[in-house]
């Protein structure tokens, strides 16, 4: 495994991320009370619990309203690249695509988009994906401080908050503060552009639903996101809504694109049709389940879905 990526996962570990999955409340905007021991979900990657995380590299685990829906869009077999009004790439419900945020990039695989980490890569291998004709969506964590990134001191003592429970050296943040975070977060979507990336998807993107140390609403979040969404946009990048099930109807019209993990398995895929029916992608994995048990409801809903490892390798099962 790769010294970038996670460096080893338990097996009690995997099964602790995928308890995460699913727990989703309706927002208040009112403070709410954190479900107790909620631990990292499989994907600074998973369940869209501890904040549906992707796993972070080199890392032990220890609004408004949306558009009248018209039904979902037809699946795209090749990926669409269509411009928005504004210009920004925006891929289309049943794009295929690769994620890979474990070891060297295998630049390999027939499909249009590929998400990769943002600090690990090399613009060469964007500009080698952008060769191949792929779109590149750029991940960074955007919840949570992490003590190996190259920014880390970039971040004051002040944001830091509790561990995110299972992931060494990570910290949530004081996601109200956003005159602060503005301009790290502002950098790093520099990074991402000046790199040549095509998006950007910000991991932990729900930190109200766990136990931050912070009394965080979910107005906080939905202000953090869309400070977010901002950001990317002032830059001409996309940008994709990790998992947030709860906000999707106040957010569809900020973000671009969706990243969900396990919403077969939790019985969730359903919440992600306001994406699909604004004629934005969907991309989706599932962990434990097969591509049997999943790609029925995810081709009628329109998602771009496949099963893949817990550590995000090359190796994809896509539908």
């Amino acid at each position: 495994m790769s010294a970038t990526r996670r460096r080893g996962r338990g097996a009690w570990a995997v099964a602790a991320l995928l308890l995460l999955a699913g727990c989703s409340a309706t927002d208040s905007g009112e403070p709410e009370q954190p479900e107790p021991d909620r631990t990292p979900s499989a994907g600074g990657s998973a369940p869209p619990s501890a904040g549906g995380r992707t796993p972070a590299p080199g890392r032990t685990p220890s609004g408004s309203p949306p558009a009248a829906p018209s039904g979902p869009a037809a699946p795209s077999s090749s990926g669409s690249t269509e411009p928005d009004r504004a210009g920004r790439w925006q891929p289309r419900p049943g794009t295929r695509w690769q994620w890979q945020l474990d070891g060297k990039v295998d630049t390999g695989v027939d499909v249009p988009v590929y998400d990769i980490d943002g600090f690990e890569n090399s613009a060469e291998t964007v500009a080698r994906l952008h060769a191949d004709g792929r779109k590149v969506i750029c991940y960074i964590n955007a919840g949570a401080w992490e003590d190996f990134r190259p920014d880390h001191d970039a971040f004051p003592k002040g944001l830091l908050g509790a561990n995110n429970k299972g992931w060494d050296g990570e910290k949530w943040l004081d996601i109200r503060r956003l005159d602060e975070l503005r301009p790290i977060m502002a950098a790093r979507f520099d990074m991402c552009r000046k790199k040549g990336f095509d998006a950007v998807e910000p991991d932990l993107t729900e930190g109200y639903r766990n136990r931050t140390g912070f009394p965080l609403t979910g107005a906080h979040q939905l202000a953090f996101n869309r400070m977010l969404a901002r950001l990317a946009h002032e830059r001409g990048l996309a940008i994709g809504l990790k998992n947030d099930l709860d906000q999707i109807p106040e957010l569809v019209r900020d973000f671009d694109f969706a990243v969900n993990e396990q919403c077969a398995q939790y019985d969730e895929c359903g919440r992600l049709a306001p994406f699909t029916e604004n004629r934005k992608a969907v991309f989706h994995v599932e962990y434990e389940l097969k591509p049997g048990e999943f790609c029925g409801t995810a081709g009628k809903l329109g998602l771009s879905s496949m099963r893949k490892k817990l550590e995000l390798d090359s190796w994809r099962q896509p539908c």
